[in-house]
C-alpha cells in the first residue's frame, strides 16, 4: 500500500467515524427529547432490539452477538430485566442455562424507539437529492459489512 493510499484511507476513516458518531449522537438526542427511556444506554437498547428479533437468547448468545464481554452482558441484562424489558427463561435443552426473551414492554419500547429513529432519519433523507440517496443505498451493504466485522 502506497503512503498517499494509507493517508486517503486514514482520512476515509477519520471522516466516517465523526459522521457515525454524530449521526448516533442525534438519534440518541432524539430518542431523549421524546422522553423514550433516556436512561438505557444504546448498548442497552441494542441488546434489547436484538433480542426483540432473535427470540430467546442465551447471555453467552447475546454477547457475541453484540460483540461485547461476558461481563459487560451481564450488567447489560441487568439493567434491562430490572426495568422490566426482558425475561430469564429456563433454557429447554440446558438446565444449567437460560434464555433471555422480550416481554411485552420490551418489544413495545423497540417498536416506538424504532418508529421514531425512522421517522426522524426518513425527514432527514427527503432533504437530499435522488443522488444522495441512491449513493446511500449502495453504501448500505458496506455499511453493514463493517459493522460485522
Amino acid at each position: 500500500m502506497t503512503t498517499r493510499q494509507s493517508r486517503s484511507d486514514s482520512d476515509l476513516a477519520t471522516s466516517l467515524r465523526i459522521s457515525v458518531s454524530r449521526l448516533a449522537r442525534r438519534m440518541r438526542a432524539e430518542r431523549i427529547a421524546q422522553g423514550l427511556q433516556p436512561e438505557l444506554s444504546d448498548t442497552q437498547l441494542a441488546a434489547l432490539a436484538a433480542l426483540e428479533r432473535n427470540a430467546a437468547m442465551t447471555p453467552s448468545a447475546l454477547a457475541e452477538h453484540e460483540k461485547v464481554q461476558p461481563p459487560s452482558i451481564t450488567r447489560v441484562i441487568g439493567a434491562l430485566e430490572e426495568r422490566g424489558l426482558i425475561q430469564r427463561m429456563p433454557h429447554p435443552s440446558d438446565r444449567r442455562q437460560v434464555v433471555l426473551a422480550v416481554t411485552d414492554q420490551g418489544r413495545d419500547l423497540v417498536a416506538q424507539i424504532r418508529r421514531l429513529r425512522e421517522a426522524w432519519l426518513a425527514r432527514r433523507l427527503r432533504e437530499l437529492s435522488s443522488d444522495e440517496r441512491a449513493t446511500l443505498t449502495q453504501a448500505l451493504p458496506i455499511l453493514e459489512k463493517l459493522s460485522q466485522s
